[in-house]
């Protein structure tokens, strides 16, 4: 039996995509490259023949790709995920070129599944989708032209992780098990409902606090169990703010 590569781990999540021939040519992008596992959240039209035509013989990636109705919902189960957008943003996570990323994701991928992410083609991803990620990344194009078709960045992405996985060999493997996506944010939703019940947070101002606390968890790369420890922590400073109300 052939040996299992790390880029089965890679999903290729593409939100929101407007026009379906764009969703067929990133398919034959990633399949050039040896990608296969396509999520889709919200395309406006798929199944469609555009989408058939633009991925040549790359119809099989579209067959088995996943339509999801959010991006949480793609992201179940990933340990990483990049948010790969030319846009700059207030409050953002660390920004790294499509090499780099590549280079991370590939790391990553040994351990468990990991994802790039793609937003609309006309106005990209949310802020509210980059906090959903890992860290953004950016192919460092012309500055006064930066907008890449869909698809072509697809294939820069890729290219960049199919280079890096060629020696991914070399890097020391980590043993600890990260916590994957839904956990992550699980706890983050239980950290916003225990600092309502404390009244930290107002529910009528939260600001940015949430989005803060998640972009700063998200980058500690916390484990299963860490997860578990933080959140029986909540659970307990919820049961004391009863006990004394």
């Amino acid at each position: 039996m052939a040996e299992s590569s790390p880029l089965e781990n890679v999903r290729v999540v593409l939100c929101g995509t407007s026009h379906p021939g764009n969703i067929g040519a990133s398919a034959r992008a990633m399949k050039t490259m040896g990608l296969a596992s396509l999520y889709l959240v919200n395309p406006k039209r798929f199944p469609a023949p555009e989408a058939d035509a633009m991925a040549t013989n790359a119809t099989d990636v579209l067959e088995r790709a996943i339509v999801c109705a959010t991006l949480d919902e793609a992201l179940v189960g990933t340990l990483y995920a990049v948010a790969c957008t030319a846009r700059s943003r207030d409050l953002s996570h660390e920004v790294v070129t499509a090499r780099e990323a590549g280079t991370r994701l590939a790391r990553e991928a040994v351990r468990g599944s990991v994802a790039l992410v793609f937003g609309p083609e006309k106005t990209g991803l949310t802020a509210e989708d980059v906090s959903r990620c890992s860290v953004i990344a950016m192919i460092p194009a012309n500055p006064d032209y930066s907008s890449l078709n869909l698809a072509a960045a697809v294939q820069i992405f890729a290219y960049e992780l199919r280079q890096s996985v060629e020696v991914v060999d070399s890097y020391p493997q980590e043993t600890y098990e990260i916590a994957p996506f839904e956990a992550v944010e699980n706890f983050i939703q239980h950290l916003e409902q225990t600092l309502y019940d404390i009244e930290f947070l107002d529910p009528q101002q939260p600001k940015r606090l949430i989005q803060r606390m998640r972009r700063l968890f998200q980058r500690a790369r916390l484990e299963k169990e860490e997860v578990n420890i933080l959140r029986g922590i909540l659970t307990a400073a919820q049961k004391a703010r009863k006990g004394n109300s």
